[in-house]
C-alpha cells in the first residue's frame, strides 16, 4: 500500500491524518473562493477523504495488534476517529455542493471554511506537541481550537441570518443550509478532538 512505505507508529499516523486534514480544508477553501472546475476540486477532496479512511483503518489495525501503546488505547481510537469525522464532514460539504449543482458562491461560506482550516492547523500543531510531550503547549492549542470553534459559530450564525434575510429562493436556502451545517459540524468535531487531547494531557501531567 503506497500510503504506508514503512511501518508507522501511532503518532506518525496522527500526524499524517492531521496533515491530510489540513490539505482537505485548504482545498475546500479554494473551492468556495474560486468556484470553478467543481468536479475536479470535489474529486481531489474525495481522494483525501479516502486517504484519511486508509489511515484510520491502519491505526485501528495496529491497535488490534499492539500490546503496549504510547497512550491509552481508547484515546488512540477516539482521536483517530474524531479526526476522520472532521474529514468526512469536509468531504460532505464539497460533495453536496456538486450534488446540488450549485453554480455560485454564498457569502460567508468561504469565511467559515477558512476558520475550519485554521482549526485543522491547530490540531496538527497540538498533535506534534503531544508527540514531543510538551503538554502545556498542547493545552494552549486546545484553548485556541475552542476559540476558533466559537468564531466559526459566530460566522455560521451571521451567514445563516444573512441568507434568510436576503435569499428569496427556498430551494437554494435548503441546499446551502445543509452545506453550511456540515461546515459548522466539522468545527464542532474539531472541538471534540481538542477535548480528547486535553484528556490525554491530564493523564500525563
Amino acid at each position: 500500500m503506497g500510503i504506508f512505505p514503512k511501518k508507522l507508529d501511532f503518532f506518525e499516523i496522527f500526524e499524517k491524518a492531521s496533515q491530510n486534514l489540513i490539505e482537505a480544508a485548504r482545498k475546500l477553501v479554494d473551492l468556495f473562493e474560486n468556484f470553478d472546475d467543481l468536479e475536479r476540486r470535489v474529486k481531489e477532496i474525495h481522494d483525501l477523504e479516502h486517504e484519511g479512511d486508509l489511515l484510520t483503518h491502519e491505526a485501528i489495525r495496529m491497535l488490534n495488534k499492539t500490546f503496549l501503546t504510547p497512550i491509552d488505547r481508547e484515546d488512540i481510537h477516539a482521536l483517530i476517529c474524531r479526526i476522520d469525522d472532521v474529514l468526512d464532514l469536509i468531504w460532505a460539504s464539497a460533495d453536496r455542493l456538486f450534488l446540488f449543482k450549485i453554480t455560485e458562491p454564498m457569502e460567508g461560506a468561504a469565511e467559515l471554511a477558512s476558520s475550519l482550516k485554521e482549526n485543522t492547523k491547530a490540531i496538527n500543531r497540538a498533535i506534534t506537541e503531544l508527540k514531543a510531550k510538551r503538554y502545556s503547549f498542547v493545552q494552549d492549542l486546545c484553548i485556541e481550537i475552542n476559540r476558533l470553534e466559537n468564531e466559526a459559530d459566530r460566522i455560521f450564525r451571521k451567514t445563516i441570518g444573512n441568507m434568510f434575510e436576503r435569499e428569496t429562493d427556498p430551494i437554494k436556502i435548503i441546499k446551502w443550509k445543509e452545506i453550511l451545517e456540515h461546515l459548522e459540524n466539522a468545527t464542532d468535531r474539531c472541538e471534540d478532538v481538542a477535548n480528547i487531547l486535553e484528556g490525554i494531557v491530564l493523564k500525563h501531567v
